[in-house]
């Protein structure tokens, strides 16, 4: 078995004031996996992703991206391999134009100009966002802003997208466009979702983080399809949805 892209063993996390809120999680995906993190608020499934490229530092336990561990003489590296698109996009965009926006992190690599541009024009390309390279991002609709903040991280060429919770507040056909988008990646992707839908369309497998533990980890429609598993830990699926597990192999 080949080196995990992720691998977290035994991360355990405390907030300042005494929240504990991972505790002894292990965790390894790897190249090419697509993985969605479920569970209910205040599991930990934010905390757990800010330790994937070193906003957190473990209390306990530790997390190498493959191979290279998340300490901080790493970071660089680290954050250029693991890139995250967080919930809200106004996190990400603070540029007078989208290009700019894209270009920050490349131009921090210290790439040729030319190097930064095919960067840019090609992640901008890939989220269908290039005609709207030279637009303030204050001006765009909420889910294009998305958009361009996926394209913060993809040209910066990572091996491991996160996202975080992508398909929320979008309209349904922004919803839709996204997902075709994270589909036709060729990255590692874990995403972080209440859109169990979502979840059961993007990520072949699921794991369910519940009290700051991992719970189950498995097939995803065969998560979704456990109803017991889905009440305990406070997971529904939208009204008239039904996921249906696999037969099993005679």
């Amino acid at each position: 078995m080949s080196t995990p892209v992720l691998d977290l063993r035994g991360v355990a996390y405390a907030y300042p004031d005494g929240h504990q809120a991972l505790y002894g999680v292990d965790l390894h995906v790897h190249r090419g996996e697509r993985l969605a993190l479920l569970g209910p608020n205040g599991a930990g499934k934010t905390t757990l992703i800010l330790h994937l490229n070193g906003i957190l530092i473990p209390g306990a336990g530790s997390v190498a991206v493959s191979g290279l561990p998340v300490v901080r003489e790493n970071l660089q590296e680290i954050r250029r391999r693991v890139g995250i698109v967080f919930q809200d996009p106004d996190d990400q965009l603070f540029s007078a134009t989208v290009w700019d926006d894209v270009a920050f992190g490349p131009r921090n690599l210290d790439l040729s100009k030319a190097e930064v541009s095919a960067r840019v024009e090609a992640a901008l390309d890939r989220v269908g966002m290039l005609d709207f390279a030279h637009r303030p991002p204050h001006h765009l609709s909420f889910g294009q802003r998305r958009r361009v903040a996926v394209a913060t991280v993809l040209a910066m060429e990572p091996e491991i997208l996160v996202l975080d919770e992508p398909s929320s507040n979008l309209d349904p056909a922004s919803r839709r466009e996204l997902a075709e988008i994270i589909a036709g990646l060729d990255v590692t992707v874990l995403m972080v979702t209440h859109d169990l839908p979502y979840a059961l369309e993007l990520c072949p497998r699921a794991m369910i983080l519940s009290g700051g533990t991992i719970v189950a980890d498995g097939p995803t429609r065969n998560l979704l399809a456990d109803s017991e598993l889905m009440a305990q830990h406070r997971l529904e699926l939208p009204w008239g949805f039904t996921v249906q597990e696999p037969p099993q192999a005679l």
